[in-house]
């Protein structure tokens, strides 16, 4: 029964990255695809924690931790480069 789960898991977060880089090369704006580009980081997070409980590893999900705070520092730096002009004050 879990691997029904499992699949299904696999399946749309899947769908949901294929639409997410639709929005990332098709954005209007700038913000629009920094968003797009953080939610898709969001779906590869969610894909190597379903692979993790697949696999039944615990690396998995520290390497998914890390890509969350690497991402998380990306997103403000990008944020406040578009608005200020720079990152360090």
């Amino acid at each position: 029964m879990i691997n029904l789960a499992l699949q299904f898991g696999f399946v749309a977060v899947s769908i949901a990255m294929l639409l997410n880089l639709g929005r990332l090369l098709l954005g209007p704006s700038v913000l629009d695809r920094i968003l797009a580009l953080d939610t898709l980081v969001v779906n590869a997070i969610a894909l190597i924690i379903l692979y993790g409980i697949f696999a039944e590893t615990p690396v998995y999900f520290e390497s998914a931790l890390l890509l969350a705070m690497f991402s998380f520092v990306a997103t403000v730096a990008c944020c406040r480069f578009l608005l200020r002009g720079d990152v360090i004050e």
